[in-house]
């Protein structure tokens, strides 16, 4: 089974979109359980993918055929998937802030959260401050991410931390802020606990401070 698990990933790593969904298909017909395929393979290869983004030897570009590539390997697993097999390491709720419809970047990171073993609820583009609220509590997240690439949405960020103020749930959410036009200083400004500089650092700081890790 490694032999076939480390096919997966290295297809993967390659980039490789017709390989890895062969190799997947191979796996099941070759009787390895759809979550270890998610979890030894394609997971393993995501998580080289960013270390080769963090070094400066993958680019934006090639995080974005990643993340389709993990897309169309889900898909073919999911029906093989059953509840319970892969372990859920918090639940975290994600959308673009109101009156900004970007989410190349957003969609970028759900996908890398799904392949990390995070429940995302993905709210899409133009989020109203109340609705990250309600779907937060609705969900049981731990945690609250949003994303704003124009200057001119960057506040609605704040609008979001405020709503959870007056709700009285603000406590119990860990919120992370990520765009291009932000800075960790605009963070801490709005209240938020963390800054995600790119996809790949918020997927670090998802798992370093949602799986009981001490944050940066």
């Amino acid at each position: 089974m490694r032999e076939i698990m480390n096919n997966v990933r290295d297809r993967m790593i390659n980039l490789d979109m017709d390989g890895t969904l062969n190799a997947v298909q191979a796996a099941l017909k070759s009787h390895v359980p759809a979550h270890e395929i998610v979890k030894e393979g394609l997971a393993k290869g995501m998580e080289e993918v960013g270390k080769k983004y963090e070094e400066g030897e993958y680019f934006l570009s090639e995080l974005i055929v990643s993340g389709e590539i993990m897309k169309d390997a889900m898909a073919i697993l999911e029906p093989h998937l059953k509840a319970g097999d892969l372990a859920i390491k918090g639940t975290i709720v994600i959308g673009t802030v109101a009156g900004d419809l970007h989410d190349i970047g957003k969609n970028i990171v759900v996908t890398l959260l799904k392949s990390a073993g995070f429940k995302v609820v993905d709210l899409g583009v133009d989020v109203p401050a109340k609705r990250f609220v309600e779907e937060a509590k609705k969900n049981d997240a731990q945690a609250v991410a949003m994303s704003a690439l124009l200057t001119t949405t960057m506040m609605e960020m704040k609008n979001v931390i405020d709503a959870l103020e007056q709700a009285g749930s603000r406590k119990r959410y860990l919120v992370i802020v990520g765009g291009a036009a932000l800075t960790e200083e605009f963070a801490r400004k709005i209240g938020a606990d963390v800054y995600g500089v790119d996809a790949v650092d918020a997927i670090r700081i998802c798992r370093e401070m949602l799986e009981g890790k001490r944050g940066r």
